[in-house]
C-alpha cells in the first residue's frame, strides 16, 4: 500500500502542488500543522478539493466541496476513474511501464458512470467530472486522507480506490505528487515500522512469508517465532468474547473509551483474568486493570526516536525527569522480562535502536549520529552512506526494468453501503470525528483549559433540528441499535439534512461510542466508527442536573 507519505518526500511539497484533494480529512482541525502547508499551496495557486460529508473548516478553504454521502467513497473514486479513462486522460506511458491489471480495473469501473455516482454519493455529476479532469491534467497532484476513509468496514478497499486513481494518472513517486495518508496520532507510523502489526516483524518483514527474516530475529532473540500471524485489536476483543484471550497487557492505549461499542468493551475488559495497563495517566481503561505500571511521557521524559507520516525518523531527547514512581517503558519491560527469568540487562534507547538496525534492513543506515547530523532520515536507508529515500515509489519511473522492480497492481474494488443501515426507526446517519482543541479520548487534552473548547454536543443540521422541534442547547435522547445517550443539541450549518456529528473527546460527559458499531474491516481490522444509524428524540421532561448529567443507557 502506498502509505507513509508514499508519493511525497515531505509535507512541504503540498506547497508546490497544482492540485490537492482532501478526501475524508478535516486536516484544519485534526492535522493543523500539515494544513498550514496546504494553505501555502492554495496561496501559491493550487486548486483544493474537499471530499467530506460535512462542510468542515477544511472544506471552507476549498475551491470545491464534494459533500458525499457517508460510505459512498468507492463509488465516487470509481466514477472519477471511469471518467478519466473515457476522456482519454490516462497516463498511458506510466500505466504500461509501471502497473499491472489495468484492463480488469477499467472493466470494473466502467459501470460507475457520473450519473450513477451522483445517485450513490449525492455529489453533482458535473462536479465529479470537474475533479476527474483537474486531477488527471494536473502536473503535480496529491490525495490526502485520514480516518474518514479508514474507519469503515471496507477501509482497505477505500484506500485501494484512491491508490488506483494515483496509478491511473501517474501521480505517485515524484516531487509534489503522491498519496498522503495522515496518521491519526503521533508515531502511529513508528509503531507499525517497529512491528506492531500482527503479521510483520520490524521493518515490515512478513514472518509468515519470509523465513529468512524470521531466522535472523530468532538468532538474536534466542527464541522461536511462530510463523502464524497474530490478532489485531478487533480480533483480540472477539477472542476475549470466546474466552480464548484471558490476559491482556496494554501500553499507552485507552480502548475502553476509543473502541466502538463501549458497553461491549467494558464487559470484555472487566472479564479478563489478568489485566495490565502501562500508561502516564490513570485512564478509564487503567481503572479496570489488575496492575497499573506508571510510565514516562516519552516525548519529553525519555530518549528514543519517532517516525512521522512522511517516513522521517527523528530523535527524541529527554528534557525532564519523570515524576516519582514513573519509569521508562524500556526499563519496565526489561524488569518484567527479568522477573520472568530472562535477563536483558539495562539497555539504553540507543542500544535497543542499534539492535533494531541489525534486523531491519530499511533502518540499517540510521545511526543516532546520522539522525542528529541530518535532522532525521526517511526510510528506507540501507547503509550509512545512503541518504534515505526521498520518494518511496520513485523506482516506478525507472526505464530499466531491473531498477523499476515489481509493478504496482491496480486493485478493483466495489461500492458497499455501511453495515448499520438507515431505517424508519434509525433514520439519521451519525459520523464522528475530532475538534481542533482536543485529542482522542481527552486523557491528555482534557487536563488543560482552552477558550476554543465547548462541551460535547450532538450536532444536527438546521433542517433536522427544525423537523424534530429541537433548539440550540436543548437536551435530546440519541439512540442507536446498541445504546442511548442524553446530550445537548448544537445546530450546525455545515451539516446537511440527515447527517449528525459527535466526537469522542469528552467521554465523561457523553460516551459517544456507546452508539457506534463494532463491525470491522477484515483486511485492516478497523471498526466502522464513521457510519452509525441513529434516532433523535425530543425529551418530554427536563433532565435533572442539566448538561452535567448526560447518561448512557445500554440496550438489552
Amino acid at each position: 500500500m502506498f502509505g507513509a507519505g508514499g508519493g511525497t518526500s515531505s509535507y512541504r511539497e503540498a506547497e508546490d502542488a497544482d492540485l490537492l484533494v482532501m478526501w475524508g480529512s478535516n486536516a484544519r482541525e485534526a492535522h493543523p500543522i500539515f494544513f498550514h502547508h496546504v494553505l501555502k499551496g492554495v496561496r501559491n495557486g493550487a486548486r483544493l478539493y474537499a471530499v467530506d460529508p460535512r462542510r468542515t473548516t477544511s472544506a471552507q478553504w476549498a475551491d470545491a466541496w464534494l459533500g458525499i454521502h457517508v460510505g459512498s467513497d468507492i463509488s465516487l473514486a470509481n466514477a472519477i476513474a471511469n471518467e478519466i479513462i473515457e476522456a482519454g486522460l490516462v497516463n498511458e506511458a506510466f500505466v504500461n511501464r509501471a502497473t499491472t491489471g489495468f484492463d480488469a480495473y477499467a472493466a470494473a469501473v466502467k459501470p460507475y458512470t457520473l450519473e450513477r455516482a451522483e445517485r450513490d454519493t449525492g455529489v453533482p455529476a458535473e462536479l465529479i467530472r470537474q475533479l476527474a479532469h483537474d486531477y488527471a491534467r494536473a502536473d503535480r497532484a496529491q490525495i490526502c486522507w485520514t480516518l474518514g476513509i479508514t474507519e469503515h468496514h471496507n477501509a482497505a478497499d477505500n484506500v485501494f480506490a484512491l491508490i488506483n486513481l494515483a496509478l491511473l494518472t501517474g501521480h505517485v513517486g515524484r516531487y509534489g505528487s503522491g498519496l498522503v495518508p495522515l496518521r491519526g496520532q503521533n508515531n502511529v507510523q513508528g509503531g507499525g515500522d517497529m512491528g506492531a502489526i500482527p503479521n510483520k516483524l520490524t521493518g515490515f518483514q512478513d514472518f509468515e512469508a519470509n523465513a529468512e527474516a524470521r531466522a535472523r530475529f530468532e538468532a538474536v532473540y534466542g527464541a522461536p517465532i511462530p510463523p502464524e500471524k497474530g490478532w489485531h485489536l478487533s480480533l483480540m476483543f472477539e477472542a476475549m468474547e470466546r474466552g480464548e484471550l484471558t490476559a491482556c497487557y496494554i501500553i499507552g492505549e485507552n480502548p475502553l473509551r476509543s473502541e466502538a461499542d463501549t458497553a461491549r468493551a467494558r464487559k470484555l475488559l472487566s472479564g479478563l483474568e489478568h489485566f495490565v495497563v502501562q500508561d502516564i495517566f490513570l485512564t478509564d481503561t487503567a481503572e479496570l486493570a489488575t496492575v497499573v505500571l506508571p510510565a514516562t511521557a516519552t516525548w519529553c521524559e525519555a530518549e528514543g526516536t519517532v517516525t512521522s507520516s512522511e517516513r522521517r525518523v527523528q530523535r527524541v531527547r529527554k528534557a525532564l525527569e519523570p515524576p516519582p514512581g514513573a519509569r521508562d517503558d524500556i526499563e519496565i519491560i526489561c524488569e518484567i522480562a527479568r522477573r520472568l527469568g530472562t535477563d536483558w540487562g539495562h539497555p539504553s534507547a540507543e542500544d535497543a535502536w542499534n539492535e533494531l538496525r541489525t534486523l531491519s534492513p530499511m533502518h540499517a543506515g540510521m545511526s543516532y549520529r546520522r539522525l542528529e547530523e541530518l535532522g532525521g532520515i526517511q526510510w528506507p536507508c540501507y547503509d550509512e552512506q545512503h541518504p534515505g529515500e526521498l520518494f518511496l515509489h520513485a523506482r516506478l519511473w525507472e526505464e530499466d526494468p531491473a531498477r523499476r522492480g515489481a509493478p504496482a497492481p491496480f486493485t478493483p474494488v466495489e461500492q458497499e453501503p455501511p453495515v448499520d443501515e438507515l431505517s424508519p426507526e434509525f433514520p439519521i446517519r451519525l459520523t464522528t470525528g475530532r475538534r481542533l482543541d482536543s485529542f482522542n479520548t481527552g486523557v491528555q487534552s482534557g487536563h488543560y483549559a482552552t477558550p476554543l473548547r465547548r462541551p460535547e454536543t450532538l450536532d444536527l443540521s438546521p433542517e433536522d433540528a427544525d423537523r424534530l422541534g429541537l433548539a440550540e442547547g436543548e437536551v435530546a435522547k440519541v439512540s442507536s441499535r446498541r445504546g442511548s445517550l442524553e446530550v445537548p443539541v448544537h445546530i450546525d450549518e455545515v451539516l446537511r439534512a440527515g447527517l449528525a456529528f459527535m466526537t469522542l473527546h469528552f467521554p465523561d460527559q457523553v460516551a459517544t461510542n456507546v452508539l457506534t458499531l463494532d463491525a470491522w474491516d477484515p483486511k485492516s481490522g478497523t471498526a466502522e466508527f464513521k457510519a452509525t444509524a441513529i434516532r433523535v428524540d425530543k425529551l418530554t421532561a427536563p433532565v435533572q442536573g442539566g448538561d452535567e448529567s448526560q447518561r448512557a443507557e445500554v440496550e438489552a
